[in-house]
């Protein structure tokens, strides 16, 4: 089953900071998939499609032998089967509460996708398979904690590596559950931009985005937006003000440190200007009030802190007018005022 991204023939080169798009993502289920990492897989990339005014991800499930496949939570989605040269750019394998499924025994496909080149991100019972079936050295990936524990007792083969995911060269391992979000979210900001993530964090309502390295919420560590408190707090001071934008010199008053002390903190940590992320949190607001919303081009422009010029700057960001947008939409039968969590 195919994801709602439109063909890529049909998108024009866009500027939303990837080097391609869109990118292709592929989901591999087992029966009795967790229905809370399919949804954190799936609803991330469907809400960036959302509020980027080109669409970046599409995705495709598959399982082995394509068909229905149902989750325990008795949701029933219809796949594609495996292919023996996928073309996708990153793979997600779903974890399905059993690490002996033998479903999960993934060793050629893994390795076709690696060869490929993709990314494979392996969750919860995903991963435990992959460590006790391929990983010669258990502390460079992870896996659920209770996943751990049984790994321990079993073989002793694990030390214990309680971060929320793992990174070792093209796979990704990952604790699952509720720490995919943060994976998933992780991949937007690598192939789209940083306040995209943001903005799909603020709209999913996940206040922060965890890094690789936070250690699973048992251990009791707190952690931050981006792993650097200073830049944590410029960020929300910017989400308080997006009408009525605060000149960065206010912002590092507010802070407390230099305007060249925050530069450097954008640009190690995201990849992007203070200035520049400012201004695509509030250009990226105010595609979710044009396509979900009845509001005015002018209405949506002030709202978002453009007293002028904001057509010209929409269109110089994204490639296309403001309410060019809107209309391609209509015609595509989304209908502004479909509320924030329409698709």
């Amino acid at each position: 089953m195919n994801g709602s991204a439109p063909d890529p023939r049909d998108i024009p080169p866009h500027e939303t900071g990837a080097e391609h798009g869109p990118w292709q993502v592929d989901i591999l289920l087992a029966e009795g998939f967790v229905l809370t990492e399919f949804s954190a897989v799936i609803e991330p990339l469907r809400l960036a499609n959302r509020v980027l005014a080109q669409p970046p991800f599409q995705w495709t499930l598959r399982s082995a032998a394509g068909g229905k496949v149902g989750c325990r939570a008795g949701a029933v989605v219809e796949t594609d089967p495996f292919v023996p040269r996928p073309d996708a750019d990153c793979v997600f394998v779903l974890g399905n509460s059993d690490p002996d499924c033998p479903a999960l025994s993934l060793g050629p496909e893994i390795a076709t996708y690696r060869t490929r080149g993709a990314k494979v991100y392996l969750l919860a019972e995903a991963a435990s398979r992959y460590i006790s079936d391929h990983a010669s050295d258990g502390r460079l990936h992870t896996t659920h904690w209770e996943n751990a524990t049984l790994l321990r007792e079993r073989s002793g083969l694990f030390d214990a590596n309680f971060a929320l995911a793992s990174e070792d060269g093209q796979v990704v391992t990952c604790a699952g559950m509720g720490a995919t979000v943060d994976v998933v979210l992780t991949l937007i900001g690598q192939l789209t931009t940083a306040a995209a993530q943001m903005t799909v964090a603020n709209i999913l309502l996940h206040e922060k985005v965890r890094d690789y390295g936070s250690l699973q919420p048992f251990s009791g560590v707190k952690p931050t937006i981006t792993g650097d408190a200073d830049l944590d707090q410029a960020i929300r001071v910017m989400q308080d003000h997006i009408e009525d934008p605060l000149p960065i010199n206010e912002i590092v008053d507010h802070l407390g440190i230099s305007t060249r002390s925050l530069e450097r903190k954008f640009k190690t940590y995201l990849g992007t200007t203070p200035n520049g992320f400012y201004r695509e949190m509030r250009l990226n607001k105010a595609n979710n009030l044009l396509l979900n919303t009845t509001m005015s081009v002018r209405e949506i422009g002030l709202a978002c802190g453009f007293s002028n010029g904001f057509s010209t700057l929409y269109k110089a960001f994204f490639g296309i007018t403001p309410l060019s947008l809107r209309k391609s939409r209509l015609e595509n039968g989304r209908a502004p005022g479909g509320g924030r969590r329409g698709g």
